[in-house]
């Protein structure tokens, strides 16, 4: 007979995942061992073994479901009738917030999904690309003659932006809603202001 999957299944998954972020954000994936989760779960290691098998498969899925929500609350943003001032900063402000909350999960990918096989570092990178081309996408609506036919200033000018977000959760991890509104104008208004420098 199956073994049946208990009722807080998901929620015991979702709980390791959280734990196992933080050690390996704090410890080092090669540095942190299934014994280490365990403790820092609060449940035994032979349970952890219950929901994955190995540290590799931990990591996978603390990035895909990471990265999968994080795509998929990015290129989710309904900008219809929206000005393109105000989907620049409609974009960034959801990025910002969408880190809030999720700094070991940010900073295991940094040096994580290089660490995994070829074919899930293929999926994870397609996440990362979604929202790369979103990104360019709304930058290229607000100056589209700045970029025309210049797709290496299109990409230079949409990995600044995300180069500014990431200083954000790089220095200002605690930081609030408010302040994250904050930034988020000021990156969308150096951004608006720095294209027009570019024409």
């Amino acid at each position: 007979m199956a073994r049946t999957i208990a009722k807080d299944h998901d929620q015991k998954r979702d709980r390791i995942l959280k734990a196992a972020a933080k050690v390996f954000a704090n410890e080092g994936f090669d540095r942190a061992s299934m014994s280490m989760l365990a403790r820092d779960c609060g449940i035994s290691k032979a349970n952890i073994y219950h929901y994955y098998d190995s540290k590799d498969a931990i990591l996978y899925d603390i990035l895909e479901t990471y990265l999968r929500d994080l795509r998929d609350r990015i290129c989710g943003i309904d900008l219809e009738g929206s000005s393109p001032a105000d989907s620049l900063h409609r974009v960034v402000r959801e990025i910002l917030m969408a880190y809030q909350g999720a700094d070991d999960e940010h900073r295991v990918q940094i040096n994580g999904v290089d660490m995994l096989p070829p074919d899930q570092q293929k999926v994870l990178r397609g996440y990362q690309r979604d929202m790369v081309v979103f990104l360019s996408g709304v930058i290229e609506g607000a100056a589209p003659e700045v970029f025309d036919n210049n797709a290496a200033r299109l990409r230079g000018t949409t990995m600044s932006v995300f180069g500014m977000l990431n200083w954000y959760y790089m220095w200002q991890t605690g930081a609030g809603t408010q302040a994250r509104e904050d930034y988020a104008r000021l990156v969308s208004d150096l951004t608006l202001n720095g294209l027009q420098g570019l024409s």
